[in-house]
């Protein structure tokens, strides 16, 4: 490549770069909720970008002019050839012919360039994504009750139909829709020029044109929210079954999740079908109007030339200029039509992007620096909103650095006193204090940098085992990571693993949520994430539940000295586990019912001795006796 070329190619990429970066596409404002409704939505986001907008407004106006000047110019062409001889017309008209090259040469091809630009490179490309980056960064302030109550791929489904669906609605409306109007104001006024009758007969077309509008575009609109509600939801099905695919191998030999997904294509099929018929209403009315304007005006013109009132180029411009109406209003009843879908599209997706959480950090919180991990539940009540049940009056006092069980049998309460703890639900009343604070007068991105947890249920991205392990630790080495892994008995595993794509190793992907690795060796990786974090308070929910004795036995000597000065909360239902803590603390029913040491509760004949007679058999027995 020459020099020229790679100037060329340079200022080239420069003055693309520069119309695309007209609109920052990751911009932000501190509004904490975005508005509810579609129309306030549509307009929060266009004064965001009021330059690019205005701008397509006006060029917009004038493709609408150029369009309508080429009739009128075709027009003025076959009076000049009507007026001529081939000898005479060039001489004798010269700046008439070179003003219409110019027009269609020059003219319409900048107005159009221009016009393409502002709407697929200043706007387009940026515009949608910084309503889907603001979308997303609301809906990932929502507390965790808000994804337990909604389809992962429903809620990604309206941002990405939503951001979408604002652009289209904001260009259509600036651009298609104005383009009309122009076109249709500026042939008004030529056929008026014309004829007074002419420019009468398409202003009571263009009033019936408005009053079919006006009776067949709700239920259009109406048709259209459907169908994107239906979209969504089967949407929302079929990623649910994708996600839990070995459930549905496993346990749907009687294809139950066919039917259910089928009954969702039925209802979209239903709604689709719906709005079909009223598309279909709307082309119906839209060609019977056409067809009588098209005949009256044909008419007259015809009429005014028989009696020498029009020439030949004024009949030719004015038929052009309704034939291209003609084509233009059925292009702009569907353009009406997808706005309204834009609209109802916007609006559904405002019932899912635009809540205010549920859960807020307070305006004052404070950050709360790396604590000791001291920590009170004083008159906690939680009943996940109804009237009683789970959490009632719980009183509990962790000390720092103490390694406290949680016991008790399932739907006892434990989870849920976690879920407190770290703040995904907040107390109904009551409070809870981490280190003398009131864990809602601090920023949750504080409060839960405290916490260490590793559950039953290992939570691992679709990403590199790299990036999984240093989730725990933003801006960790790859040594730091390696240490991890190692300390997790994971480095060896990790090794050998192999992707699809050939990555190996760390940059070995671990599939949606790391399906690809066995169940223990998911745990190891986030026993090594948690490791990376190092937070002084840790949570171990059945940590070493899926692992073998051998694998459990060579992290359990890591986790000791992980454990040294930090304060502690376990979950097991395997009690050998958790027998050598300091306390456990022993729940039902949302209560606690026993706490003391393993040898102190086994002497109670509590709940604990019960649970603990029923595992000190088997394995247990063999591991007790040779202890």
């Amino acid at each position: 490549m020459g020099v020229n070329e790679e100037i060329r190619v340079s200022i080239g990429e420069r003055l693309w770069r520069r119309a695309e970066g007209v609109i920052d596409p990751f911009g932000d404002t501190e509004r904490e909720v975005l508005p509810q409704e579609a129309h306030k939505f549509i307009l929060f986001f266009a004064s965001q970008a009021k330059g690019p907008f205005i701008l397509l407004l006006l060029v917009g106006g004038l493709a609408g002019a150029v369009d309508a000047a080429l009739y009128w110019g075709l027009g003025r062409l076959i009076d000049l050839l009507d007026s001529s001889t081939p000898r005479t017309l060039v001489a004798d008209h010269w700046p008439a012919l070179l003003g219409l090259l110019f027009l269609v040469l020059f003219a319409r091809a900048a107005v159009m360039i221009a016009n393409t630009v502002i709407e697929e490179q200043v706007i387009a490309p940026s515009f949608y994504q910084r309503v889907r980056w603001q979308s997303f960064r609301r809906v990932m302030e929502q507390p965790y009750e808000f994804y337990q109550n909604d389809f992962a791929g429903r809620i990604a489904t309206k941002i990405m139909q939503g951001g979408e669906a604002t652009g289209d609605f904001i260009v259509s409306a600036l651009q298609t829709m104005w383009s009309f109007l122009t076109f249709l104001l500026l042939a008004g006024t030529i056929l008026t020029a014309l004829d007074p009758i002419l420019g009468l007969v398409l202003a009571i077309w263009f009033i019936c044109y408005l009053i079919a509008a006006r009776y067949l575009l709700p239920p259009l609109r109406r048709a259209g929210k459907r169908r994107a509600d239906e979209r969504s939801i089967l949407n929302g099905r079929m990623v649910d079954a994708f996600t839990n695919i070995v459930a549905v191998k496993l346990f749907d030999s009687g294809r139950r999740e066919h039917a259910y997904v089928r009954d969702g294509m039925n209802r979209l099929l239903d709604a689709v079908r719906a709005m079909t018929r009223a598309i279909t209403r709307v082309r119906a009315t839209v060609f019977i109007l056409n067809g009588f304007m098209m005949a009256a005006i044909g008419t007259l013109a015809v009429m005014s030339w028989i009696n020498g009132n029009a020439t030949t180029g004024e009949i030719a411009a004015a038929m052009g200029l309704v034939f291209r109406l003609n084509q233009m209003s059925g292009y702009m009843m569907f353009s009406v039509n997808g706005l309204i879908r834009a609209y109802a599209t916007v609006q559904d997706a405002t019932g899912v992007i635009s809540r205010r959480p549920a859960i807020r950090d307070a305006p004052d919180a404070r950050l709360l620096e790396r604590g000791k991990g001291d920590i009170r539940f004083e008159n906690v009540s939680f009943h996940y909103g109804k009237e009683g049940g789970v959490i009632e009056n719980l009183n509990l006092h962790i000390r720092p650095g103490e390694r406290v069980a949680l016991i008790g049998p399932s739907g006892a309460g434990k989870t849920t006193i976690i879920n407190l703890m770290l703040r995904l639900f907040d107390v109904e009343s009551g409070r809870i204090l981490l280190d003398g604070h009131d864990i809602r007068e601090v920023t949750q991105a504080s409060l839960r940098a405290q916490f260490g947890v590793v559950s039953q249920e290992p939570i691992l991205m679709h990403r590199s085992i790299r990036d999984n392990i240093a989730y725990g630790k933003p801006g960790a080495s790859d040594e730091e990571v390696i240490a991890a892994a190692k300390r997790a008995s994971a480095h060896d595993f990790i090794m050998g693993v192999r992707d699809g794509r050939g990555r190996s190793g760390y940059d070995a992907y671990v599939g949606e949520r790391g399906v690809k690795l066995s169940g223990g060796q998911r745990q190891r990786i986030a026993i090594a994430r948690m490791m990376l974090k190092d937070a002084p308070i840790l949570i171990l929910d059945e940590a070493t539940s899926s692992l073998d004795s051998e694998i459990e036995g060579a992290i359990q000597e890591h986790l000791e000295s992980l454990m040294e000065g930090k304060t502690v909360i376990a979950i097991a239902h395997r009690l050998s586990t958790i027998a050598a803590l300091d306390r456990l603390i022993v729940i039902d029913k949302g209560k606690i019912v026993e706490e003391g040491t393993h040898e102190e509760l086994k002497r109670a004949s509590g709940l604990y001795a019960q649970l603990w007679k029923r595992q000190s058999g088997g394995f247990l027995q063999e591991r007790l006796a040779a202890e």
